[in-house]
């Protein structure tokens, strides 16, 4: 990657930079550019292994000298790609002319004219671009991606048995535990990263409108439909034997709206945990030297939560238009796509930055477990349902003649705050069989959580 330069117009590039870089690797214009490389060096090889048009295998020593051009792709290169670029204004045949010269440096001026045969840019940019998305997300997104999952896991399984007051609506609801509250989440995502982790790559290798017009011209009897399968498939992308000029596209929309659809899950986990230490139930824990307010000095901001809203917003912003623009190319080419896609690295890189801060924030945080006592202990009505429905059943068993329980507790508890006496009281009084009044009246809110704590367990 080339040196930070002194005024950066990103934030990825500048503030955020080191919660980033390793997308920069893959999906900045470098990592593209060694990717180009990779796929004209290896569409040499393919040609010569077959020994088309008068060429002859390398060497094991010229294969390797070759592929050195792509790992040791580096800083030369990349200012040398800049001033080819600036005489061709073609950054595809910049990379064709570095090949090129690599080609003479090593002694393979033979095969020179086999660089770049029979293959339009779009060739070369379509799987060089899903070589290094391909890259990006299972080395660096899915990584974090994971880790962001597992730091939500070991949270869940830690709470799995602290009641909590719900709130539905924002209202004092049904408790649940806090462990299972966030387990949901876990289950969300997991599934999300079962079908991210299975998307597919898809790579076409069949000339300027996909015909391999030009391809059958050089040689008519070759099988060329098989060549371009096994070239494609070599580099471990899917191939896609019917495309106009370009690939289709398709799997980028169908990865980009899943990773944005992942992004909406996380932010809709930001905005819960917010929402928890808003109301006091998790308790930030104070980080050394960190200040919460430039004025208030008690303040600790839910600041990784808010970074990871905000990153989430921007990325599934890009994701999503890239999703929806991506998959349309006026007849058989039109360029919209050449620069859409130079963003893929910036809708990525939101999302990266979001794990990171959602990661880090899920360590700084604690439940009060006082807090949610109280909290529970305050709200008896919310066992107005527990009731109900167990007159209802006694009703239904002939140990009850009560009509329209719902209405009874609704008389009883909409909109009323009422204690533990005034419940007791109310149970005690109601006709229905002992062993019902008996569990009841051992009920509290923190002990109304039903099964909450074992459906943890069905965490994949």
């Amino acid at each position: 990657m080339s040196p930070l330069p002194p005024q950066v117009l990103s934030p990825l590039d500048g503030r955020y930079r080191a919660a980033v870089t390793e997308l920069g690797e893959y999906l900045s214009e470098a990592g593209l550019n060694r990717a180009r490389v990779q796929v004209e060096v290896e569409w040499l090889i393919t040609l010569t292994d077959r020994s088309l048009f008068g060429s002859a295998p390398l060497t094991a020593e010229q294969k390797s000298a070759l592929r050195a051009l792509v790992t040791g792709f580096g800083q030369a290169e990349i200012d040398e790609l800049a001033v080819l670029e600036a005489t061709t204004r073609h950054d595809v045949k910049a990379v064709e002319y570095l090949v090129r010269r690599r080609l003479t440096a090593l002694g393979l001026d033979h095969i020179s004219e086999l660089t770049h045969f029979a293959a339009t840019s779009e060739d070369i940019n379509n799987l060089s671009y899903a070589l290094t998305v391909s890259e990006a997300v299972r080395k660096v997104w899915l990584p974090k991606f994971r880790a962001t999952i597992d730091a939500l896991r070991l949270r869940a399984l830690e709470y799995r048995a602290d009641a909590m007051l719900a709130r539905t609506h924002g209202q004092p609801a049904t408790p649940t535990t806090v462990g299972k509250e966030l387990a949901v989440f876990v289950y969300r995502l997991e599934r999300l990263e079962r079908q991210i982790s299975a998307s597919e790559y898809l790579g076409k290798f069949s000339g300027a409108t996909g015909t391999f017009a030009a391809h059958v011209a050089a040689d008519p009897a070759l099988d060329w439909p098989t060549v371009s399968r096994e070239f494609v498939e070599g580099l471990g992308l899917t191939w896609n034997p019917l495309t106009t000029q370009i690939e289709s596209h398709d799997w980028q929309a169908e990865l980009y709206s899943r990773v944005s659809h992942a992004n909406r899950v996380l932010h809709n986990l930001a905005t819960d945990v917010w929402t928890y230490i808003s109301l006091g139930y998790f308790r930030q824990i104070p980080q050394a030297g960190a200040t919460g307010s430039s004025t208030m000095p008690h303040k600790i901001n839910p600041i990784r939560f808010e970074n990871a809203e905000a990153n989430l917003e921007l990325s599934s912003a890009i994701l999503d238009s890239l999703s929806a623009t991506l998959v349309t190319s006026r007849l058989q080419r039109d360029l919209t796509d050449s620069t859409t896609q130079r963003n893929i690295g910036v809708g990525f890189g939101h999302s990266l930055l979001a794990l990171d801060n959602i990661v880090r924030g899920l360590g700084e945080i604690d439940i009060d477990r006082t807090l949610l006592a109280s909290d529970l202990d305050s709200n008896w009505e919310i066992l107005g349902e527990a009731i109900q429905t167990v007159i209802r059943a006694e009703v239904s068993a002939g140990r009850s003649t009560i009509a329209d329980p719902y209405a009874l507790l609704k008389e009883l508890t909409r909109g009323k705050r009422i204690n533990q006496a005034d419940l007791v009281a109310f149970v005690a009084g109601l006709e229905i069989g002992e062993d019902a009044r008996a569990r009841l009246l051992a009920l509290t809110p923190a002990a109304y959580v039903g099964l909450a704590d074992s459906l943890v367990d069905f965490l994949p």
